[in-house]
C-alpha cells in the first residue's frame, strides 16, 4: 500500500473529500473525492458512491461515479464501475466491468471508445 491516507473498512464517510496525498479507500464513501498529484485506490470490498478525480486511481472495489485521472486509470480484477471514465491510459483487467463511456483523452487528442 502507498503512503497516505487509509480510509478503514469500518469507516462510513458522507460528504467532500479533498487531499494532498494518496488516498486507499477499503470502507464507504459517499460525496465526492479530490485527490490532487496523487492517487485513490478502491480496494477490494470498499463500496465508493462518489465522483473521483485524482492525478491516478486504481479501482479493485464498487464505485458508482465518474472517474477522472490526469495519468491513468486502472481497474483490476473484481473491480465494479457505474459511470464515465476519463484519463490518458486506461487498463482494464479480466474481470472487471464498467457500465459507462470511456473518454481516452491523451496531451494533444481525444478518442471515444463505446
Amino acid at each position: 500500500m502507498q503512503n497516505g491516507a487509509h480510509i478503514g473498512s469500518s469507516l462510513v464517510i458522507k460528504g467532500q473529500i479533498s487531499a494532498r496525498e494518496p488516498i486507499s479507500i477499503s470502507g464507504r464513501v459517499e460525496g465526492s473525492i479530490d485527490v490532487e498529484g496523487h492517487n485513490v485506490t478502491v480496494e477490494p470490498g470498499a463500496h465508493v458512491a462518489a465522483d473521483i478525480s485524482a492525478a491516478g486511481i486504481i479501482v479493485s472495489g464498487a464505485v458508482k461515479g465518474s472517474l477522472s485521472a490526469d495519468l491513468r486509470i486502472q481497474l483490476r480484477a473484481g473491480a465494479e464501475v457505474d459511470g464515465d471514465i476519463v484519463a490518458p491510459k486506461i487498463a482494464v483487467e479480466d474481470g472487471a466491468v464498467l457500465r459507462g463511456k470511456v473518454q481516452v483523452a491523451g496531451h494533444d487528442r481525444v478518442t471515444m471508445v463505446a
